[in-house]
């Protein structure tokens, strides 16, 4: 199960779909077509550190994505294109009136149906 503590991590995050073309590879192989489901989440980069041990595995959501399950993208070669990336800077003032700058970042959770057999 996806971790409570960062249910709210995924608030916001916008239903895209993957596609990538097949490819010739150099030894003259071919690669499939990537078409995936995906969540696409911008966070700020202290929330992307805290979730980064949980990366590349697969974990089964609760409320919203019910019956859903995501894998967060970070270093699959099939989805170089998806790995995290600069998701811009966010400049604020605190209550004591010093400025100061949030990092964000753009990343990929793969979005897979979850099914489950029951005996009849």
């Amino acid at each position: 199960m996806w971790p409570e503590e960062f249910s709210s991590l995924l608030d916001g995050a916008e239903e895209v779909t993957l596609t990538s073309p097949a490819r010739t590879r150099e030894d003259g192989s071919h690669s499939e077509a990537i078409r995936r489901q995906a969540l696409k989440v911008r966070l700020a980069q202290a929330d992307f550190e805290r979730i980064w041990p949980l990366a590349e595995a697969r974990y089964r959501l609760q409320g919203q994505y019910a019956g859903k399950a995501i894998t967060l993208i970070v270093n699959n070669p099939h989805y170089s294109q998806w790995h995290p990336a600069d998701g811009g800077e966010v400049d604020s003032v605190s209550d004591s009136g010093r400025s100061y700058s949030t990092r964000h970042f753009i990343v990929h959770f793969l979005l897979d149906d979850v099914r489950e057999t029951a005996d009849a």
